[in-house]
């Protein structure tokens, strides 16, 4: 089962030894996402809202980037950094998964950036 490496176009460079996002066998494994800009900066500093849409806007490219839409994610896996942003991060979540939703879970941890509020990893079935 070969795999193929999924980098949408504009991403910046990764903080460790990781890829966006990978393809094998018609799923798509994408890695945690941190509220980044290309520079590898924290964006949205303090607004857990914003953090969330900047995550789940970054999922999407990846999604995307191999072929699939928001509706192919089938798991997420959800850090928070604080029990006290899980209803303004659920908000934004529940427009990007309109529908059905996909399995997840959600705890809180710290952040390997301390000003991050919310980190997202995904799988999505890309290959229907």
């Amino acid at each position: 089962m070969p795999k193929q490496v999924v980098i949408p176009p504009g991403t910046g460079k990764p903080l460790a030894p990781y890829v966006p996002g990978t393809l094998a066998d018609g799923v798509l494994y994408v890695s945690g996402t941190l509220p980044l800009d290309a520079e590898a900066n924290v964006v949205h500093v303090g607004d857990a809202a914003a953090q969330a849409r900047h995550v789940l806007e970054t999922i999407k490219g990846v999604v995307e980037a191999a072929g699939g839409t928001m509706d192919d994610v089938t798991f997420n896996h959800v850090f928070l950094k604080d029990w006290a942003d899980y209803a303004a991060i659920n908000a934004v979540y529940a427009a990007y998964f309109p529908g059905e939703k996909p399995a997840r879970y959600c705890i809180q941890c710290g952040l390997v950036k301390p000003d991050a509020l919310v980190e997202i990893a995904s799988v999505a079935h890309v290959g229907r």
